[in-house]
């Protein structure tokens, strides 16, 4: 597989939505509702802020509960860096997607607000 930004992108956003269609129904509603951005590696203000270069996931923005009024400016989204996310998987496609679906559930665990445990227990780990 080549990989070209344009297919990094085609194969993520494969994977995200099988691991979407695959949510139990009571998760459907709020994978939802929370966008998801591709990026090849995290910007400068992320590195900045200390986040590491090598990154391969996050999620901003409150956990899914928090009330408006409550709501910090920050957009809730989920990001992945496909680039890192292909260098992780030494170029090959099969580990590629299923280090995506990996990173995409772990981060959308933090939407709803879950610990490590917690995503473990929900089966998103």
């Amino acid at each position: 597989m080549s990989d070209s930004w344009n297919e990094l992108v085609r194969i993520a956003e494969e994977e995200v939505a099988a691991t979407c269609a695959a949510l139990p129904a009571d998760l459907k509603p709020h994978v939802a509702a929370v966008p998801v951005r591709y990026q090849s590696y995290p910007d400068d203000a992320l590195i900045e802020e200390g986040w590491d270069p090598d990154l391969l996931g996050l999620y901003t923005g409150d956990p899914v509960g928090v009330a408006d009024f409550e709501a910090s400016p920050v957009p809730r989204e989920i990001r992945l860096f496909l680039q890192n996310l292909w260098d992780y998987s030494d170029g090959e496609e099969e580990i590629y997607r299923e280090e995506i679906r990996i990173t995409f559930l772990h981060e959308f665990g933090h939407y709803l607000g879950l610990d490590e445990d917690g995503m473990e227990e929900r089966g998103l780990m």
